[in-house]
Order: structure tokens, then C-alpha cells, then sequence
């Protein structure tokens, strides 16, 4: 029997846990919580003929300019339900998130939005108990992620559990004291027709399919406890079925010799039930699978992208049949419909001899769909017309196309932007293999006798790896770089006209140069000159490290404990506004940094800016990237090699290419972080520039001959 007090986790800790687990962007998360432990606590009550009721309250209290703004302080919210409540079994489930055994990312962490926003949250149940006198148990829990519990390795707190000539059976959740004034400010503003809305949006999909079966759903607004507003959510405010039809599905099973797949005359029957609903409703067209009344898992729609619109009207299909709930798990919703490839490979271990497959379901579905709706299929039509227009008029390659996702209410910009990106994609594929058969050609032995045989061998294969239609575009492509090598050279002999006139190379000439000062799209620089690989990746140039984003989200943390944010602005720093030349992030965990100094600066007298840069980096981001691969870049022309290994003695010489490099160094990581490494590379401009002109001049001679 658990003892009242709190409930310590072993083989977890808390303190560290909880902070991996990000807190949802949606201020209303917590409440969307708490909702669906009442829907599931409501299923669990099979024995029981009363009405099946959900309150949801939000509690506030006057202040005093309540009667001239209307505004108001926030007492609690609350959700109540009088379903099974929280008996014996469902008090090990919900404790049970302090089992490692069952994995913390796996069960419970829903329940962890409660910590993060909110200081308390008081779950009172009041459940049947056969061992009890009077049939009936108060239950009393309390979670928290406030010093006390965590100090004690806990995030519940058992209060109470005793008997109750209180009835009927009830679960209330209170969230109490918001722990961000933003959030606090939000539910001060509740109204019960936008909470009404937040909460139809939410579960649109589950009030859909059980529309017929909606327990009571009842929100209100009480100021100093008296009611101010209520709203109820009923079946008429769920959208009705604008069509539903029965259809049958062929088995499949495996021929005699067991070789091939083939369709048996057996069948099962599936229904679909389809919605038409406002897209400001409903954000994204679904076709999912139902099982036992409940959502189970989206699959494939084929005549409309997630984003398609018809008449300001987006769909909803739910399929559901008895194969279906058949193929249900213990795991509710994990359904066990193999894939073609699946049934093939495991059909002895895994399935059964006869299965219906999942893309024969998804191809009769959509078949279906699209027979009924004739708006969908006239749409399709169109598209598939215009589509063929735009690869006559621009010579649209037929593959690229039949790659893409086009949808119905694509433009044509649309459409050519997504070819042109197919093809980048396959361009820059292509160049990565020619990078290939380029190093091969450098790795020939020159004092070979078959040394020409050779190389004339790897130069056809090379030109075989180059379409005939794309050579013109290619030439073109080689000639602006070559181009750009010729800029490069200039500025380095100072031929330039402002540069004869005994301007100084500035290092921001050079920087603009190879990759634009503000900008964060490599693929439109010529970081080539560097490594061809470069153009590729994600990056930015000189962006403060608090603005540097990776896939639209900034990479360093907004909030830093109290020692973090005193070593960020000691010593008259602001360490974060420091703007590193060129960061480039090649692929989960890596980053580049490119330092660039002025060819008249001696270098090596900033050998440690980008080891302070990289320790930034590791230490400071946000805990999902965890960057501790670094490669630093300093990039000048006054690199005297005795100065830079006199200063750190682990730079070496390169004894082939000119440039001086130091193996892998430590970057430490702080409070708990793990170290990083750094490797370095020390670079004249004028080894680049050789480089970079040695490279492109293979193409040059090739493509001129």
C-alpha cells in the first residue's frame, strides 16, 4: 500500500528529466490533457447507465478594475468527470510514470504539461472501493515540479486516501498558480465561446466519428464563484456526414509456389463515413482508420494534399469496418495491417496466409472518394491538364514530376518551384558524384606507365555521368564560377578599381564575396570556393549567435540559469551578440565555423576565436541540438606558419597543401554537457583561390574541347 507523502522515482531523475521534455507551445495544452484522461475515464465506466458528463471551469476573482476592464485574477481551472475515477488500478497507471521500467518518454509525459504550466495541480477522486464500509474511496493527489518534490525525487504527492459517503463517483483536476504571466494573462481572457471552439478544433476528429455518443461537455466562467458565462458542446455543433457507403476489399495471399501475391474472391467490408468542413476548421484533409469507435491511424489520400481546398472546404473520411477492429493491438490504435513489402517478407512469422493489404485499402478508399465526389475528380482532371501544358512549354522532366506532390490548388509558380527544387536536389547529387570522379582523377599516379590510359578512362567516365541535355546548362554553370575565381584573383593583386587607388582589401570584401554578409541561404553562395559540399548545408552569415536559427527555431536558449547568464555579459561581453563570420550546420550534432581576417592582418593573432565561438555553441544552444562536432575555418593572407604554431603548438604543417591544420582539440561542455572536438584549418586566400581554379579548370578543358 502506498504511503501518504511523496512518491519517490527510482531510476529516474526528475530534475533532469523534466527539463528534456519541452513544454507545448499551446497554452491550452494542459486543459487538452486533462480532457482526454476524461474521455478514457468515461470509456472505462461500461457499467454504469447515467449520463456521462465533462466540466470544464475556468475560476477568477475581482480586482479593482474588474468592473471598469474587465479584468480579473485567476483563481483555478478546473475539469471534472465522473468517470470510473481513480480507483486502485488507475492510481498504479497514473503513478506508474515513475516506473522506469515502462520508459518516461513512453507513458505519462502528457502529464508532465501539468508541471510545466502550473506550480500545483490537485487531482480529488472520488471512486467505488468494495473493500471500503461504505462502498465508496476519496482519493487525493497533488503534482508539482516545486522544490519540495524534486528534492525529494518526486513529482506527486499522495494527500489522502480515505473513505466517502460523498457520491457519485467524480474526478476533479485543478490547476492552480500558472508559472508564466503570459499563460496566466491568457486564461484571465477566456471566453467560454473561444474555450468552445479551442476544444471542438482540438478533438474534431473524435467528436466526428462518435457525434451520436458525445458524453455532456459543459464549460464555464465563474467570477468570486458565481456563474458569468456557460456553453455546452453538442452533437449539433459537430459537423453531420455528408455521405456514407459500404464497400467490400479482396483478401491476398500467396500463390501455390508462394512466390507471388494474388487476389482471392473472399472479401471484407469496410464504410466510410466523409465530412465537408470549413478549412478554418478543419486545417488539414485526413483519411483515417477507426477502431472500436475511436481514431486509429491516418493513411494515404490520394486526390488531396493535407493543404487542398475546394470551395473554402477541406475533407474528412474515416474508414471502419470489422477487419479493422480485428487488427487492433493491446496498444490501442497500433493496427496490424501489413504493407505489401511487409507481407511478403513476413508473412509466415507475422501475418496470417490471407491479409488484405494496406495499399489495397488505401487504393479502393480513394477509388471510392473520388467516384462520389466529382468536384475532387474535376479538380484532379484540371491539375493533371495543366501539368502537362507546363512540361511541354518548359520541358518539365516526366520523372520530376511524377515525384512530386502537386495539389489541386497549386499555381503554377507552385508547380515550377517544386520542379526546380526536384532538380537542384538531383543536380546537386549529380555534382557530388562528379566531386568523386574528380578526387579519383587527383589520386592517379602520375609516374604510372598506364598513367594516361588511365586518366582518359576516368575523364569518359566522368562525362558519362553528365547528361548530354544538361551540358549546355552545365557549361554555363562552370563559366560563372570560373567568373567568380577570376573577381577573387583580382581582389587579391588588388586590380580593382577602388583597390588601385590604395584602398586596403578589406576582410568584408572577401566575406560578401564568398558568401553574403545577413544572409542565410548557402545554396546561393559561392562557399564552393571553400568546399564544394558547403553550398548544401544550412547556415547563415554574420548573424548574431541569439538570432542563428536551424530549421526556422533559434539555436541558443531564450532563458539560462542564474551562472549562465552571469558568464554571458561578464567582463563588459555580450557574448551572444558576437556575429561569427559564417556558421554552416552540415548535419545533426556538426557544425562549420569560417572565420575570414582582412589579407593584411596577421592571423594567427586570432587563432582562439573560433574555439570561444564553438564553446558557445556546445554549451549555450538548446538541449535538442547538442552540437559536439566542430570544424573551424580561419581564412587569411598574412599567415606566417612559425607564428601560428609558435602560438598553439598543436597546429601542424601540411606538407602537400599549403595550409596548416590542428587535430581534434576538446571543446568542454559545462553543467552536465558532455565535451565536444574542434579540428582546425589555417588558409591563405591564395590556397583557396589555387584550389578552387585547379577544380573548375577539369571542367573548363572537358566541356571546351
Amino acid at each position: 500500500m502506498v504511503k501518504v507523502g511523496f512518491i519517490k522515482g527510482y531510476g529516474i531523475n526528475y530534475s533532469g528529466t523534466i527539463s528534456k521534455i519541452k513544454k507545448n507551445e499551446n497554452s491550452l495544452q494542459p486543459i487538452f490533457e486533462a480532457i482526454t484522461n476524461s474521455f478514457e475515464s468515461l470509456k472505462l465506466k461500461t457499467n454504469d447507465t447515467s449520463i456521462k458528463t465533462i466540466l470544464i471551469s475556468v475560476n477568477l476573482s475581482k480586482n479593482l478594475f474588474s468592473d471598469q476592464q474587465e479584468n480579473f485574477n485567476f483563481n483555478e481551472i478546473l475539469i471534472e468527470d465522473n468517470g470510473i475515477g481513480v480507483n486502485d488500478r488507475e492510481f498504479e497507471r497514473l503513478i506508474s510514470l515513475n516506473d522506469d521500467r515502462k520508459g518516461f518518454s513512453n507513458k505519462g509525459t502528457g502529464r508532465v504539461q501539468f508541471l510545466h504550466f502550473f506550480d500545483k495541480t490537485t487531482i480529488s477522486s472520488i471512486y467505488e472501493n468494495t473493500e471500503s464500509s461504505v462502498g465508496y474511496s476519496k482519493r487525493i493527489l497533488e503534482l508539482s515540479k516545486k522544490k519540495p518534490f524534486l528534492d525529494q525525487n518526486a513529482i506527486v504527492k499522495y494527500i489522502s486516501n480515505e473513505e466517502s459517503i460523498e457520491k457519485p463517483i467524480k474526478t476533479s483536476v485543478s490547476f492552480i498558480d500558472p508559472l508564466s504571466d503570459n499563460d496566466k494573462s491568457l486564461y484571465c481572457s477566456l471566453t467560454t465561446q473561444i474555450l468552445k471552439e479551442e476544444i471542438i478544433s482540438h478533438y474534431l476528429d473524435y467528436f466526428c466519428e462518435n457525434r451520436n455518443n458525445l458524453p455532456i461537455i459543459e464549460i464555464q466562467i465563474t467570477v468570486d464563484n458565481k456563474l458569468k458565462e456557460r456553453v455546452a458542446i453538442n452533437s449539433s455543433d459537430i459537423p453531420d456526414i455528408e455521405y456514407e457507403t459500404g464497400f467490400n476489399i479482396n483478401y491476398s495471399e500467396f500463390s501455390t509456389d508462394s512466390n507471388q501475391i494474388q487476389t482471392t474472391t473472399e472479401f471484407e467490408k469496410f464504410n466510410l463515413k466523409s465530412f465537408k468542413i470549413h478549412k478554418e476548421k478543419l486545417l488539414k484533409n485526413k483519411l483515417i482508420l477507426t477502431s472500436k469507435g475511436e481514431l486509429a491511424s491516418n493513411i494515404k489520400l490520394n486526390n488531396l494534399l493535407p493543404q487542398d481546398q475546394i470551395n473554402n472546404m477541406r475533407y474528412l473520411f474515416l474508414l471502419s469496418g470489422e477487419y479493422i477492429d480485428g487488427k487492433d493491438s493491446d496498444s490501442r490504435g497500433d493496427l496490424r495491417i501489413p504493407l505489401r513489402a511487409e507481407f511478403k517478407k513476413d508473412q509466415q512469422t507475422l501475418f496470417n496466409n490471407r491479409e488484405i493489404i494496406l495499399e489495397d485499402i488505401e487504393e479502393s478508399t480513394n477509388k471510392v472518394i473520388e467516384d462520389y465526389y466529382s468536384e475532387i475528380k474535376k479538380k484532379k482532371e484540371d491539375k493533371e491538364v495543366n501539368i502537362e501544358k507546363l512540361k511541354k512549354m518548359f520541358l518539365l522532366n516526366d520523372e520530376t514530376l511524377k515525384s512530386l506532390n502537386i495539389g489541386i490548388n497549386d499555381t503554377d509558380d507552385d508547380i515550377l518551384k517544386k520542379v526546380y527544387q526536384s532538380d537542384a536536389k538531383i543536380i546537386a547529387k549529380r555534382d557530388a558524384n562528379i566531386k568523386k570522379q574528380i578526387e579519383q582523377i587527383e589520386k592517379l599516379d602520375t609516374n604510372s606507365v598506364s598513367y594516361k590510359d588511365d586518366l582518359e578512362t576516368q575523364i569518359n567516365e566522368l562525362v558519362t555521368t553528365i547528361p548530354q541535355q544538361n551540358r549546355t546548362a552545365l557549361t554555363h554553370y562552370v563559366a560563372r564560377r570560373k567568373l567568380v575565381l577570376e573577381l577573387f584573383d583580382k581582389i587579391l593583386k588588388k586590380q580593382l578599381e577602388l583597390l588601385k587607388n590604395g584602398e586596403r582589401i578589406d576582410e568584408d570584401l572577401m566575406h560578401n564575396l564568398i558568401f553574403q554578409q545577413a544572409s542565410d541561404d548557402p545554396s546561393k553562395s559561392d562557399l564552393w570556393i571553400l568546399n564544394e559540399e558547403f553550398i548544401y548545408f544550412t547556415g547563415c552569415s554574420e548573424h548574431k549567435f541569439s538570432k542563428v536559427k536551424i530549421g526556422g527555431e533559434l539555436l541558443f536558449k531564450k532563458e539560462f540559469e542564474e551562472e549562465e547568464e552571469r558568464y554571458l555579459n561578464s567582463l563588459g561581453e555580450r557574448r551572444l551578440d558576437k556575429r561569427p563570420d559564417i556558421l554552416l550546420f552540415p548535419e545533426e550534432g556538426k557544425c562549420i565555423i569560417i572565420e575570414f581576417k582582412a589579407p593584411d592582418v596577421n592571423a594567427s593573432v586570432h587563432l582562439t576565436q573560433i574555439d570561444k565561438y564553438a564553446n558557445l555553441i556546445r554549451n549555450y544552444t538548446k538541449e535538442k541540438f547538442q552540437i559536439t562536432r566542430f570544424y573551424g575555418y580561419l581564412i587569411g593572407e598574412s599567415i606566417e606558419p612559425r607564428d601560428v604554431t609558435g602560438t598553439v603548438t598543436r597546429y601542424e604543417e601540411s606538407p602537400n597543401f599549403k595550409y596548416l591544420f590542428r587535430p581534434s582539440e576538446n571543446v568542454s561542455g559545462y553543467d552536465g554537457r558532455k565535451n565536444g572536438s574542434i579540428y582546425s584549418e589555417v588558409i591563405k586566400y591564395s590556397t583557396l583561390l589555387e584550389r578552387a581554379q585547379l577544380r573548375n579548370k577539369v571542367f573548363i578543358d572537358k566541356l571546351t574541347e
